[in-house]
């Protein structure tokens, strides 16, 4: 038998089609068999029974999950401690804070943020409420000597 040590690619230098023809390439869809999904039931039926899990026809057939609408879920809307560290005189002149016994009290659905994150340094003692509240920030904010509550069921979007 004779070996062939050339690649097949230098039998084809010059050629135009590389021996696929002048007008229906192999590179349109009905080489493959239909584009994208199509087929899965007739002549890609075993590629179907080979990849789906217990011949069920999943991942393949049916709907999967659920993706709720935009409208309805909540834009998290997020601030650094270290931000917020920097903004708290002007948002206690502007009456969006409190100083009570030396701490200040955040609100951060006042300010318009819902989310609390951890990035920057925490100089003074701040009490902040707040939907959602990152690990990072919690620990920030209890080593400056303050506190961080949750806020329930109130969520700007």
């Amino acid at each position: 038998m004779v070996r062939r040590f050339e690649k097949k690619s230098r039998k084809y230098r010059g050629s135009r089609t590389h021996g696929w023809g002048r007008v229906g390439q192999h590179r349109k869809s009905g080489s493959s068999g239909g584009r994208g999904r199509s087929g899965l039931h007739k002549h890609k039926w075993s590629l179907v029974m080979k990849y789906a899990e217990d011949s069920s026809g999943y991942p393949f057939f049916g709907k999967h999950g659920f993706k709720q609408p935009e409208t309805i879920v909540a834009a998290r809307l997020g601030i650094n401690v270290g931000e917020l560290d920097s903004m708290l005189d002007e948002l206690v002149s502007k009456g969006l804070v409190q100083v009570v016994d030396g701490k200040y009290v955040v609100d951060l659905l006042k300010i318009g943020f819902n989310k609390l994150l951890g990035r920057g340094r925490v100089s003074r003692p701040m009490i902040v409420r707040a939907v959602w509240v990152s690990r990072k920030a919690e620990e920030k904010i209890r080593a400056a000597g303050g506190s961080v509550e949750l806020v329930r069921g109130v969520v700007h979007g």
